[in-house]
């Protein structure tokens, strides 16, 4: 197993944070909880990136706690987390955004 650096790029940091003012609006502590779990989540792909399930370019780990997903790419032996999206929104408007992260990145 190799030990990976997990970089959150800009737009992630950004998703994370509109995810937990909307956790916020339902309760407080939901956010902090929200923040605490998805943290929890993308801690585990120091040792598991790589073994997830491709979806629009991306691999794709399932949150544990809540209905979002993290994509992210193995670049050089670190992971880069593009985006952590809401996966209730429509999936025409989430592969819209991957696909514009996506052409970002390769800039």
């Amino acid at each position: 197993m190799k030990i990976r650096e997990v970089e959150i790029l800009i737009e992630a940091k950004e998703d994370l944070i509109q995810g937990r003012a909307f956790y916020d609006i339902q309760s407080p502590s939901v956010g902090d909880y929200f923040i605490a779990s998805v943290l929890g989540d993308l801690g585990s792909l120091r040792l598991y990136a790589g073994i997830h399930r491709r979806a629009n370019g991306f691999y794709r780990l399932l949150c544990s706690r809540f209905p979002f997903a993290v994509y992210y790419d193995i670049v050089a032996e670190n992971v880069q987390v593009s985006a952590i999206l809401d996966m209730r929104k429509d999936p025409a408007w989430i592969r819209k955004s991957l696909t514009k992260r996506d052409s970002q990145k390769r800039r």
